[in-house]
């Protein structure tokens, strides 16, 4: 499949669509899922045009994993998470449903199971104190 540059991430990317921020650099993004998994998930994208892991250049996949590391730090911080999930699918059969590139981040803790995903659209102002909680964790 070729890279579709009308999937979501491409338009907020291009700033067509809206995101909640939690962190930008020069080669990537992250923002908070609207169809959460667990409080607190969030996303990390690179700033390029890649389906899945076997079209990202290298050097953005290097900045996607330093990306991934810092969010991640800070979902634990910000939601006192005693397990952080990192998950990256590629393909349909996998479970990808947005066809670029994305890394989920999502707090994990014993006995709460996670939601299905892609299926419920959370609470905006929700989302947005979430952002909030992150950025403020960031270090």
């Amino acid at each position: 499949m070729a890279y579709d540059q009308n999937n979501i991430f491409a338009k907020i990317l291009r700033g067509e669509a809206p995101c909640f921020k939690v962190y930008e650099d020069d080669m990537t993004l992250s923002f908070m899922d609207v169809m959460p998994q667990a409080e607190g998930h969030t996303l990390v994208i690179p700033k390029y045009p890649a389906e899945n892991i076997y079209d990202l250049d290298a050097e953005y996949a290097g900045a996607m994993a330093k990306t991934v590391k810092k969010i991640a730090a800070a979902v634990k911080l910000a939601f006192n998470a005693p397990g952080i999930l990192v998950a990256q699918l590629n393909g349909a059969a996998a479970g990808q449903t947005v066809f670029h590139i994305h890394t989920h981040i999502i707090p994990r803790s014993q006995g709460i199971d996670l939601k299905l995903h892609a299926r419920e659209i959370a609470d905006f102002e929700e989302l947005k104190k979430n952002a909030e909680k992150i950025r403020a964790a960031i270090q």
